[in-house]
């Protein structure tokens, strides 16, 4: 065969060789496309405001095994805020003696009483702990505004503090009792009552479900977050110009590795010790009440215990059944 034909033929399958090759590529793109095209297409993006890795309330209960949760505390409750589903409660119901918690109420019917937070108020005898005979860094004849009051009484818990307020609240102390209890009823705490302004007498009881009510008022107001979150802070008697420095009760607060909305401790020897906060643990936003924790830590060992509870409940959710609750 010439020479000049055998090149010429060569040239042609070279050709018909590429031709396919090109032609392959092509299909295999095309195919690639369409996947993709119709993986995007069939694909429903979970809401912006869960996140995606959001692990639903009913997700937690299903794999978290809530029954298995152990705590010291007698009374307990943690409740998803974001949905409003409760994730773990004992005796949420039962009465209880709630010791300081009560400062809470204390403080939401003077900012409601629309009294004014800038106003000065002598701190008196008639302030002192008759009771209980608990000591005060606030020392008679000292003056502080109401907003300095409030910030002792909810961060440092003091007493005093929560005596003054009442005194000079509007019509009175009775008049304050009587709007704390009327407050109460309004929310929903059927099962709550009120006999002071600091929590010192035994007859301020309530249950764990009425607490919650009672946070859920609370949050109307921005300034309980900075009054009870804030870890250290001072307040200033106006009579002399000095300085008096408080820490919170609430030794979770000056941990950086808790996120905390709302905190408040109490104690009495009726009351045991209770906590009550809003946390957000894994991007969730809750709402834990403790009441009757005999130990000194139990508490905030408690408080752990329902954090790496939650942590791990959410590791415990198979990927799929998140996702399919995102597509569906």
């Amino acid at each position: 065969m010439p020479a000049k034909i055998l090149r010429e033929e060569r040239v042609i399958a070279s050709t018909r060789l590429t031709g396919l090759r090109v032609g392959l590529a092509t299909l295999v793109g095309l195919v690639v496309t369409t996947l993709y095209v119709t993986s995007d297409a069939d694909v429903t993006a979970p809401p912006e405001s869960a996140g995606a890795s959001y692990v639903s309330a009913a997700e937690i209960i299903e794999y978290g095994h809530p029954d298995r949760l152990a705590l010291q505390s007698s009374v307990a409750l943690v409740m998803d805020d974001r949905e409003g589903v409760m994730l773990y409660g004992r005796h949420i119901e039962r009465p209880r003696p709630i010791a300081s918690l009560t400062k809470l109420m204390t403080a939401l019917v003077i900012l409601d009483s629309g009294s004014a937070l800038d106003e000065q108020i002598k701190i008196t005898r008639d302030d002192r702990d008759r009771l209980r005979g608990t000591r005060s860094r606030l020392a008679y004849g000292a003056v502080f505004t109401r907003n300095d009051l409030l910030r002792a009484a909810l961060g440092a818990s003091d007493n005093r503090a929560a005596a003054a307020l009442a005194r000079t609240y509007p019509g009175g102390e009775n008049a304050m009792f009587k709007a704390m209890n009327d407050k109460a009823r309004d929310f929903g705490m059927t099962q709550t009552r009120f006999t002071d302004a600091s929590g010192l007498h035994n007859g301020n009881v309530s249950t764990a479900n009425d607490l919650v009510r009672l946070v859920n008022e609370i949050q109307k107001h921005t300034l309980f977050t900075t009054m009870t979150t804030t870890p250290a802070f001072h307040i200033t008697d106006r009579a002399s110009g000095r300085l008096i420095a408080f820490r919170n009760t609430n030794r979770l607060v000056h941990r950086d590795s808790w996120d905390i909305g709302l905190s408040k401790t109490g104690f009495t020897a009726a009351a045991g010790n209770c906590l009550i906060m809003q946390a957000t643990i894994s991007d969730r936003p809750l709402t834990i009440v403790l009441l009757n924790s005999w130990g000194k830590l139990s508490r905030y060992g408690d408080a752990r215990r329902i954090q790496k509870w939650l942590e791990t409940a959410e590791r415990r959710v198979p990927p799929l059944v998140t996702a399919r609750a995102h597509t569906s």
